[in-house]
């Protein structure tokens, strides 16, 4: 899944809309909302909303199932 589909999956999970979130980033809605169409969040980006969302992120070696949670 893409950063945009996960992130507007907890958007709606949440009941958050554009121009909620785009406040809580100091940026324009629309500006947040070319990014979620494009899909053009960097890695950092992506930490910071989750983070806003109150989500964790993680990663997870696959071949030992070690979580590797990033802030």
């Amino acid at each position: 899944m893409s950063a945009s589909k996960t992130i507007k999956k907890i958007m709606l999970d949440k009941n958050i809309s554009v121009k909620e979130l785009a406040e809580k980033l100091n940026m324009k809605p629309q500006v947040l909302s070319n990014k979620l169409y494009r899909d053009t969040f960097t890695y950092n980006d992506y930490v910071k909303i989750a983070n806003i969302l109150n989500c964790d992120v993680k990663t997870i070696s696959r071949d030992s199932n070690i979580e590797y949670l990033n802030n």
